[in-house]
């Protein structure tokens, strides 16, 4: 039903809820950006219950933990990556409906031997636990 709808709405007004691709990403002194104060985000890195989520493990080496990593996100539907490096992976995964769009970012942490994550919706307020799904998603693919 919805993508007859969709079908028929110009690609300007679709491309409306992909929103703007933010300039805060990145990794800077070992940290991701800040979640903002909506909901709609999940950071590995956060201290706040509403955001905080546990950062990934592995047992691998974390030249393989990474190359797992980019596999498992290549694997799942509407998602591209964006950009990478030795330690850092950035994707937008796209929503089916409207494609809605959600940064996510990876950064292998070597200090501590983990991932640290963070996954926050473009647009809105909630995101009806989506982020926090999808990271959940991932760590289970990864373990």
């Amino acid at each position: 039903m919805y993508e007859s709808i969709l079908i028929n709405l110009p690609k300007d007004i679709i491309m409306v809820f992909a929103g703007r691709r933010p300039n805060n990403l990145g990794i800077s002194n070992g940290k991701l950006a800040p979640c903002p104060n909506s909901p709609n985000c999940v950071s590995s890195q956060s201290t706040d219950a509403t955001h905080k989520i546990a950062p990934l493990t592995f047992t691998s080496t974390p030249e393989e933990a990474i190359a797992n990593l980019k596999e498992i996100i290549q694997s799942l539907p509407r998602t591209r990556i964006i950009s990478e490096s030795q330690d850092y992976l950035y994707a937008e995964f796209k929503s089916a409906l409207l494609g809605f769009v959600d940064d996510v970012e990876f950064y292998l942490d070597r200090n501590v031997n983990v991932i640290q994550v963070r996954s926050a919706s473009r647009l809105g307020q909630s995101d009806l636990g989506v982020n926090r799904q999808r990271i959940e998603t991932i760590r289970g693919k990864l373990n």
